[in-house]
């Protein structure tokens, strides 16, 4: 049975029933693994995460919310600082849900434009393109560039946007959705004052050196 025989389904659903989907990605890089896919409700419940690679059907906004909840590192320093995030939103989908609806209207109030577009090109911006591992040949330890996979890059780039808001509002009286927005619109200038593209320039300045 279809489910719009089972449920009343809007014929124009929106990302929390506003922001219009019908977005082109420029960056052929990562077009593919950009989910834009409307839907109700931006919960899936974890029904992809045993299934390798499925996670690129997951709505965008909702892998954003997921990195949101990530607890962070108590014993390493991100920023010459300790930064502690447990218990901050971990678990809490529905605070974080408020969380990225309220940054959503901060940002359209700021820029004029759709929240979506906004971090669909702060994370073209966001994600390294090269990367550098370590291969060990007769006991030497070798540094050598490689490409970054599309799936990693579009994951680095959302750690880093949840991740450089956090810094944002720590220790601040700065709430979490401003940082969040103010976060995403740097980043969509590729702006070095946002944490995510900064981090993403040092990957590939460091890569420079391994070549």
């Amino acid at each position: 049975m279809d489910i719009k025989e089972r449920f009343y389904v809007p014929d124009n659903l929106k990302v929390f029933g506003k922001w219009d989907t019908d977005i082109a990605v420029e960056d052929l890089g990562i077009k593919s693994y950009v989910n834009l896919t409307p839907v109700i409700v931006l919960h899936t419940a974890g029904r992809h995460q045993k299934r390798r690679f499925w996670k690129n059907k997951t709505n965008i906004v909702e892998r954003l919310g997921n990195k949101m909840m990530r607890s962070g590192s108590a014993g390493r320093k991100t920023s010459g600082r300790f930064l502690r995030r447990h218990g901050g939103y971990t678990g809490k989908k529905q605070a974080t849900y408020r969380t990225l609806k309220y940054a959503f209207d901060d940002i359209n109030k700021k820029t004029k434009q759709n929240p979506l577009e906004v971090l669909v090109k702060a994370i073209e911006y966001a994600g390294p393109r090269e990367e550098v591992t370590t291969l060990s040949y007769g006991g030497i330890k070798y540094h050598l560039s490689v490409d970054t996979g599309s799936q990693r890059r579009l994951d680095m780039a959302l750690k880093n946007i949840a991740l450089g808001a956090s810094i944002k509002t720590f220790k601040t009286k700065k709430k979490f959705y401003e940082s969040l927005a103010e976060e995403i619109i740097l980043a969509s200038k590729g702006d070095m004052a946002s944490f995510s593209v900064n981090k993403k320039e040092e990957i590939e300045r460091i890569v420079k050196s391994a070549r």
